[in-house]
């Protein structure tokens, strides 16, 4: 009996831990309100943690483990009744039970036992809500924790995209920065760029002004020397006014003279010419009255006028024989020797003979032996070699070479050919070769007349043909006319072998334009540059000598400088060293001939000034007057240049 209540007692309890879970887990699983059995559960707490363990039973009084099958239906996951999940079966049981305890004996004890369990459960549930509202508040202090760390988390993350927004928009700002700075260097480059071109444009303007200056000053300049050479022109033509009007006035008395004079004498010679007329008329009266005397007359003055004619013609005839055999080829322009043979022996002794007094002695007038010919020192020594060598040449007969001379002109080509020909001891004979083109088809026969003549001098002839390139240029030259090419051809037929008797001498400037065939003949090529300043000082020195030092000094021979009026004499004052040097610095690119007609300016302006007296300050003035003609001439040749 005992035991079957004990058995009765672990069915309750296992019914009622069966209806807790159930209710506990209908709880946890719905969601609603507590599943409450009176005396059998309490309410829960809170939120329990997990369910309570099914109470414990003592070994003696725990019924033995239900079937598998009543166990399945208890812990059954899918109720087959209620939404919620509870399972009728165990409480009928449990309710089937207790009415078997009831009836029990030991009933009550049965009771105890459960109450005493039930409490233990509920002071395990107490334990356990405890713990569990530790484990809660661990859980919350954990919470609160990850929540602090997700915050920190979250400001750090915050703090990082609030650093990298600041990094962004400092790196915006310095890109905006450089892109500032960018466009600042590409305004200023702009700005630096624009400044230049309007510093170019400024320099352009102020070249521009300043050739515009130059220009109007070279105007003025221009107009100022055409106003002083009108100004000279009206006061010369002043003074020759009033030299007219006084010689007008001295005319009117002589006038009146001559024709009181002319009265006189008109009616003393009518008288003579009557008297003669009447004894004229007188004799062609008996002639013409006797025929004998008239027949006389006539043939008296017709044999007399043929006689006249016949003589004059026949001297014309045998002159022009005697000129053409004897005498100078008209080609000649100048000569050392006479027109004709005779002509000029004494004077060529004399002179002759002077020079071989003077030779050694005298050295010429520049102190160098070589006359007024002022050149260049490597130049002016191979000349005198050529001289020398010319000499030598002539005393052994051997064949004498040909020269070229070129150069700008007036660089003394001409007198240095004279003065070559003067130291060599030959004769020399000066011509253009402008002078063959007019002669047209008598070209050639001058030509053979020209050296037939100078093979005639027994010293041997220096033939210097200046301008030389105009006739003896390139034969295939389109303006070249045929007789052209002929004098040249007949030149070249007669110097094509070398001769013992003519040394040939040609000046250019343009030494291209000769023939290859003139080239070949020539032996010895001299350039004659423009003079250097020394050169320049020299020449200056020698032509104020000339022009100034010697002006009022003549040499005329003739009785007439008795009855002519004397030049003046120039004086100078200060003219010094310096002043040449000066005035050849200056004069830079002045050949001979320019320098020769400066000072020729400089004796004009000197004989235009009141007192005849040559000082520097009009010296300078010449001397710059001249050099800005020389610089105004070479523009407007090179003007003309560039315009051809």
């Amino acid at each position: 009996m005992a035991a079957a209540a004990a058995k009765a007692a672990a069915a309750v309890l296992t019914a009622a831990g069966a209806v807790a879970l159930s209710a506990e887990r209908a709880y946890a699983d719905g969601g609603g309100p507590a599943f409450r059995f009176p005396g059998f559960s309490t309410s829960p707490g809170p939120l329990p943690a997990a369910p309570p363990p099914p109470p414990m039973t003592p070994p003696a009084q725990q019924a033995p483990a239900p079937p598998p099958e009543e166990r399945r239906k208890v812990r059954l996951d899918q109720p087959r009744t209620s939404a919620a999940g509870f399972d009728p079966e165990p409480l009928e049981e449990a309710v089937k039970m207790l009415q078997e305890i009831e009836k029990s004996p030991h009933g009550k004890k049965m009771f105890d036992i459960l109450k005493q369990r039930e409490d233990a459960r509920r002071a395990e549930s107490i334990t356990k809500k405890v713990e569990l509202q530790k484990e809660l508040a661990a859980l919350e202090l954990e919470r609160t924790r990850v929540d602090y760390d997700e915050r920190k988390k979250l400001e750090q993350q915050r703090a990082q995209i609030k650093s990298q927004i600041a990094r962004y928009e400092d790196e915006l700002a310095r890109k905006r920065m450089q892109a500032d700075h960018e466009a600042q260097r590409m305004r200023n480059q702009e700005l630096v760029k624009m400044q230049e071109e309007s510093a170019m444009k400024q320099e352009q303007m102020r070249r521009a002004i300043e050739e515009q200056i130059q220009e109007e000053r070279r105007k003025t300049d221009i107009g100022k020397a055409k106003l002083d050479r009108d100004t000279i022109r009206q006061k010369l033509m002043a003074e020759a006014e009033a030299k007219v009007h006084e010689k007008k006035l001295s005319e009117d008395i002589d006038r009146r003279l001559l024709i009181d004079k002319a009265k006189a004498d008109k009616e003393k010679w009518v008288e003579v010419i009557n008297t003669t007329f009447e004894h004229i008329g007188g004799g062609i009266r008996t002639v013409l009255t006797d025929q004998n005397k008239l027949v006389v007359v006539v043939g008296g003055a017709t044999a007399l006028a043929a006689g006249i004619y016949t003589t004059r013609e026949g001297a014309r005839v045998v002159w022009g024989y005697v000129d053409r055999i004897l005498g100078q080829p008209s080609l000649i322009r100048e000569s050392s020797r006479g027109k004709y043979p005779w002509s000029g022996v004494f004077s060529r002794a004399m002179s002759t003979m002077a020079s071989k007094l003077n030779k050694g002695s005298n050295l010429g007038k520049n102190e160098n032996g070589f006359g007024d010919v002022i050149l260049n020192p490597s130049l002016q020594k191979r000349v005198k070699q050529l001289a020398n060598a010319t000499a030598n040449t002539k005393l052994h007969q051997a064949p004498f070479r040909n020269m070229l001379f070129y150069g700008p002109p007036g660089t003394g080509k001409t007198m240095a050919a004279r003065e070559l020909a003067r130291k060599s001891g030959l004769d020399y004979a000066l011509m253009t070769g402008g002078d063959v083109a007019p002669l047209g088809s008598q070209a050639v026969t001058k030509i053979h007349q020209l050296f037939d003549w100078a093979k005639k001098s027994n010293r041997g002839l220096l033939l210097f043909i200046d301008e030389a390139d105009a006739f003896l240029c390139e034969r295939n030259k389109t303006y070249m006319s045929e007789a052209q090419r002929s004098a040249l051809n007949a030149l070249l037929f007669r110097t094509g072998d070398q001769s013992k008797d003519i040394v040939l001498a040609l000046a250019t400037n343009r030494p291209g334009d000769l023939d290859s065939a003139v080239a070949d003949r020539i032996d010895e090529v001299l350039e004659f540059p423009l003079p250097g300043e020394d050169e320049r000082s020299k020449l200056l020195k020698l032509y104020l000598d000339k022009y100034i030092m010697k002006a009022g000094e003549k040499h005329e021979k003739s009785w007439l400088r008795f009855f002519r009026r004397q030049p003046q004499k120039i004086e100078m004052k200060g003219i010094t060293d310096d002043l040449i040097r000066e005035a050849a610095a200056k004069t830079e690119g002045f050949s001979g001939r320019e320098i020769a007609k400066l000072m020729a300016s400089v004796q004009a302006a000197v004989y235009g000034s009141k007192d005849c007296v040559l000082t520097p300050d009009l010296f300078r003035e010449v001397v710059d007057y001249k050099v800005a003609e020389h610089q105004q001439r070479r523009r407007l040749a090179g003007y003309e240049q560039n315009n051809a």
